[in-house]
C-alpha cells in the first residue's frame, strides 16, 4: 500500500464510526471520513462471530489485497474503516473486491468503469 496506511488506533476507529459516512452491502460496511492528510488509512475490524482466526485473518488479507491493486483509484485524505459481516466467511476474492468497489463507488470515492468522460 504506497500512499495508505493503517488505522490502528482505537480512538481513530471511533472518530471515522462516529463521525463518517456509513454505507453496506450483504459482505462489508464501509465508514468513510476526510482525514485532511495527503495519505489514505485504512482499518479493518472482523468479529469473533464472523469466525476464528484462521478465517478472520483470511478475510483480512482479501479486504488488503482488494484495496492494494485499487489504491491509485482512490482519491487521497480519506479514512475507510471496513466492517466484515458474518456471510462474508466463505467468500472468495473476488467477491470481496467486488462487494469493496460496489461500497466504494457508492461513496463516491471510485467512479463506474463504464462511464464516459461524455456522460
Amino acid at each position: 500500500m504506497k500512499h495508505s496506511e493503517s488505522l490502528k488506533k482505537t480512538a481513530d476507529f471511533q472518530r471515522v464510526y462516529h463521525t463518517g459516512k456509513s454505507l453496506a452491502n450483504r459482505y462489508l460496511v464501509m465508514y468513510v471520513r476526510k482525514n485532511g492528510l495527503a495519505r489514505n488509512r485504512i482499518g479493518i475490524s472482523v468479529s469473533k462471530k464472523v469466525g476464528n482466526s484462521v478465517v478472520r485473518h483470511h478475510l483480512t488479507r482479501l479486504i488488503r489485497e482488494s484495496y492494494r491493486l485499487s489504491e491509485e483509484k482512490y482519491p487521497v485524505g480519506y479514512d475507510l474503516v471496513l466492517v466484515v459481516r458474518v456471510h462474508a466467511k466463505d467468500c472468495t476474492y473476488f467477491e470481496i473486491d467486488r462487494a469493496m468497489n460496489q461500497l466504494a463507488k457508492r461513496h463516491h470515492l471510485l467512479e463506474d468503469e463504464h462511464e464516459t468522460a461524455d456522460d
